[in-house]
């Protein structure tokens, strides 16, 4: 549900330097937690990284050569189908034509208790792909990726890549069907890919509502072509950067994709993170990102006021909490803050990160936003039953724990729910600490000297 990457070329680094900053937002725990990996072989394949239990080389990392790294991107890749059946209910209408519907019976190991027993169910498919039928009717569903099973082939070979050129062409397989990359290697080359396998849809429905399955012309068979996939290769302004937002922010003034030359049809999100508006402010004030000031922007716990952030707090200000003194307070509290959750200031940062984060979920999700009052009382409720008041330390409130109770690690925490220092989700223990179990994941900084020699360094926490 996050990440953040950085690819700085050695004209904007001061040093001469090529950097790729790798920061992918990942559980801590469990089956998608990252787990640092390196292979080497004896045919010349050496390659580090990070890759999720299961795979059996890195998925993203670098060799000698050049490096990528990953961010979460949400292009419109699926598409629903309404079917017109016969009496029966078997058959569909296609072209004019009434097609069957391809049954199987499958059964399921379906846990009761102690038990596992086998259930049946139907399973349908047309020539769209998977259908179902209920109470609402019958519907087919196609989607970007649908019986492929490749992706791994892709991962595989773009590691295996030993300049661009042969990196590009593993890409093009576009058996991954969805996730930006962001790449740099050591001729001081970087890009952005908005890799997605883009359906190549036919003009004329509305692909964001349920599409009319009786015409075979809106079955589409293949995705945009790859050269198609909006990207920034080496910008004039020595960056490109991506922090799960749409890809026309990507490279800085001046450097951007043109909206207008990507179809509307093709699905590209357009919204913003705080982290994306944060990493632009930052990086185009930069004139020099060596590694120092890399790492400022990438452990930087701002937020801009703007997006979400502003409504948010705009609409609490513009509260009447007369008769709520407790309230009031906290809208006084939040009034006078610095807009940082570096645990400073006056003590709102516990409370402004406590406050933002359902806003933040609702506007990553593309969901109601809450409501603001309602936010406010919770958190205030939360911090004076656990805390005595509203203005605790973000440290004491926001931890690191591991370990069952007493924990063997305890310690303070700053960043937020979308500050490049991220501390995206959290469960609430019994003692009203918020444990991180989400946010920065597997770190990886990639550096290609002026001799085109590679070093890396790693964070990767459990």
């Amino acid at each position: 549900s996050g990440s953040n990457a950085f690819a700085i070329a050695p004209k904007r680094s001061g040093d001469g330097v090529t950097r790729l900053f790798s920061n992918s937002h990942q559980p801590w725990r469990g089956g998608v937690a990252w787990y640092e990996l390196g292979i080497s072989s004896e045919q010349g394949w050496n390659f580090v990284g990070a890759t999720f239990p299961g795979s059996p080389f890195p998925f993203m990392g670098h060799n000698a050569n050049l490096g990528w790294t990953n961010t979460v991107n949400r292009p419109d890749l699926i598409d629903v189908y309404q079917l017109e059946l016969d009496k029966s209910g078997t058959r569909y209408r296609l072209d004019g034509q009434w097609q069957p519907l391809r049954k199987e019976t499958v059964w399921l190991p379906v846990r009761f208790g102690p038990f596992v027993l086998p259930v049946s169910k139907t399973i349908w498919r047309s020539a769209h792909g998977p259908a179902m039928i209920n109470s609402r009717g019958a519907f087919a569903v196609r989607y970007a990726g649908m019986d492929r099973i490749d992706s791994v082939t892709q991962y595989y070979r773009i590691t295996h890549a030993q300049d661009f050129a042969q990196w590009q062409a593993a890409m093009a397989m576009q058996a991954v069907p969805a996730t930006n990359f962001i790449y740099a290697d050591k001729t001081g080359t970087i890009a952005y890919w908005y890799n997605a396998a883009l359906p190549d849809r036919k003009a004329g429905p509305d692909w964001r509502g349920v599409v009319p399955g009786n015409r075979s012309d809106l079955i589409w068979q293949r995705p945009i072509a790859w050269k198609q996939v909006p990207n920034v290769v080496n910008p004039a302004s020595g960056y490109v950067f991506n922090s799960n937002n749409t890809p026309f922010l990507a490279a800085g003034p001046g450097n951007e994709l043109d909206p207008a030359k990507v179809p509307a049809i093709w699905g590209v999100e357009t919204d913003l993170t705080n982290r994306t508006l944060r990493a632009a402010k930052l990086l185009a004030a930069t004139p020099r990102i060596g590694r120092a000031e890399l790492l400022r922007i990438k452990f930087d716990t701002g937020y801009e006021r703007a997006g979400y952030v502003a409504w948010m707090l705009d609409a609490i200000a513009g509260l009447d909490l007369r008769n709520h003194p407790d309230l009031a307070a906290a809208q006084r509290l939040l009034a006078g803050w610095d807009m940082t959750a570096d645990g400073r200031g006056n003590g709102a940062d516990a409370l402004a990160v406590m406050v933002l984060e359902p806003a933040m979920k609702a506007s990553y999700g593309l969901k109601t936003p809450p409501d603001p009052k309602a936010a406010l009382a919770e958190t205030v409720a939360h911090l004076k039953r656990y805390f005595g008041r509203i203005d605790p330390p973000l440290g004491d409130v926001l931890r690191i724990r591991q370990g069952p109770g007493p924990y063997s690690v305890d310690l303070p925490m700053d960043g937020g729910g979308d500050t490049l220092r991220a501390a995206t989700d959290w469960d609430v223990e019994r003692d009203g600490r918020l444990a991180v179990k989400h946010g920065d994941s597997f770190v990886m900084l990639m550096e290609w000297d002026q001799a085109g020699r590679v070093h890396s360094e790693s964070i990767q926490p459990y």
